[in-house]
């Protein structure tokens, strides 16, 4: 999958990225916690987070999940610049809506979970979008790797408070990730007669401040 087709749906996912589309946007908010004023890491809640992905099977829509195995995620509420992903999804663990292709996309010929049981992602570069927010046309680039190769991908980026929550509670954080790769880039070509090459990512994650 390449790097410009792998996330259109990023995990992927979608997702149980909540959308908090009512509340408001947590970037460039001037009312950022004392105590939250350098990084700060979080947690991933494994239970309302996947990483989703779509993929067009004989000419039909299919969707697909992968539960992330592990997560270090520093944000800087101040620089959100400088804050940090890192990322590895399980492999071995994804799954589709049919049982046979579920079978064929971890199978040798594409991702082959067997000698490659897991996909990383960390991220190198974070671009803010209109007025300084990661809610307005934000963009993450990282390195991703699957199948033993490596490169780069540029994801669109959202980063929300929960609806309800108050301007200054950063305790709690919404992320969703979106983005297209190309399969055969990583050597997953497996099915190509069948299985289109781009692959849509929609991922989704609730995170929870560390500690």
């Amino acid at each position: 999958m390449t790097s410009s087709q792998m996330m259109r749906s990023p995990t992927p996912t979608r997702r149980t990225v909540l959308r908090g589309l009512a509340s408001l946007p947590l970037l460039g908010m001037p009312y950022a916690n004392a105590a939250l004023a350098k990084p700060t890491r979080y947690t991933l809640d494994t239970q309302t987070s996947s990483v989703g992905f779509f993929f067009t099977l004989s000419g039909t829509s299919q969707r697909g999940t992968m539960p992330v195995k592990r997560a270090d995620i520093l944000i800087d509420p101040q620089n959100l610049t400088d804050s940090t992903v890192d990322v590895l999804v399980d492999v071995s663990r994804a799954r589709t809506g049919l049982f046979f292709a579920t079978q064929a996309m971890t199978g040798a010929e594409v991702l082959d979970a067997a000698r490659y049981p897991a996909i990383r992602f960390v991220s190198t570069r974070i671009q803010l979008g209109a007025n300084g927010r990661i809610s307005e046309g934000a963009r993450i680039t990282g390195d991703i790797t699957i199948r033993g190769v490596t490169r780069s991908l540029t994801l669109d980026a959202s980063l929300y408070r929960p609806p309800g929550s108050r301007a200054d509670d950063l305790t709690t954080l919404n992320i969703r990730l979106r983005g297209d790769i190309s399969r055969s880039a990583f050597g997953a070509s497996g099915y190509s007669d069948l299985v289109t090459d781009t692959v849509t990512l929609d991922i989704q994650a609730k995170v929870n401040q560390a500690g």
